[in-house]
């Protein structure tokens, strides 16, 4: 057996999320059919990373599966692609490890938020980033606001009530802001992220670029450790997966 690393993209417009649900289109679901065509009807179990909700996005998600098939990683990539959905692409293929794991060998991701602030918002970009109807925050204090979350703290305030997650210590080692025409990225990198915990720091942060709430409250939030004490969830849309690091 061959244990294989492969970084994918995906749309996640039509997909209910990344991990397998029963009667649901997802992510996993479409890559483990076309690998057991390839496997003449054999289930090949696919380990991501870790699961993306619907809409959300990916650029650089990373699986890993186990495979008794000697072709060629290239060749591998191609049959992949040929079969898959044009929402997925496989972007690289590399023989790894036996005892790499996409999951638990992560040493940190990066997420990638969009807001669009254009004025009319593109219908080419609906799907793909946040509408704004033209409002532009003040970075200036998101990037403020922002230093709070920077560092190891106890996101429990940052972390979807459902969660089943016992230890919710996470470190954010970047936390930026960046204007690309008129959408407003933010870049955050950390040694991992807890359910949801992306889509309400863009909902927090966003409420202190409108100014409905002070930079200096979301140290206060943060101390709280109290969900109902942060913003809102940012829609789904506006969210990619964009790098894993091993």
């Amino acid at each position: 057996m061959r244990r294989l690393k492969a970084i994918i993209s995906y749309d996640g417009t039509q997909f209910s999320g990344y991990q397998v649900q029963p009667g649901e289109r997802t992510v996993q679901a479409e890559v483990e059919r076309v690998l057991a065509v390839m496997h003449k009807g054999n289930k090949v179990k696919v380990t991501a990373s870790g699961r993306t909700d619907a809409r959300v996005h990916a650029t650089g998600q990373t699986l890993h599966f186990d495979t008794p098939l000697t072709i060629p990683v290239e060749k591998y990539m191609k049959a992949l692609n040929v079969q898959l959905p044009r929402d997925i692409r496989v972007l690289s293929i590399e023989e790894v490890a036996a005892d790499f794991h996409a999951r638990y060998s992560v040493t940190g991701k990066r997420y990638r938020y969009i807001w669009s602030c254009e004025p009319v918002q593109s219908p080419f970009r609906r799907y793909y980033t946040v509408e704004t109807n033209g409002v532009k925050p003040d970075v200036t204090a998101m990037q403020e606001a922002a230093k709070a979350i920077i560092g190891t703290h106890d996101f429990s305030c940052f972390c979807a009530a459902n969660t089943s997650v016992q230890d919710k210590v996470r470190t954010v080692h970047k936390l930026d802001f960046e204007w690309h025409g008129e959408e407003l990225h933010m870049v955050i990198e950390g040694s991992g992220f807890l359910y949801n915990m992306v889509r309400i720091i863009a909902g927090t942060l966003w409420e202190v670029g409108i100014g409905r709430r002070e930079v200096q409250n979301v140290e206060l939030v943060v101390a709280s450790m109290n969900r109902d004490k942060a913003g809102k969830t940012a829609p789904p849309q506006g969210l990619y997966l964009e790098k894993v690091f091993y």
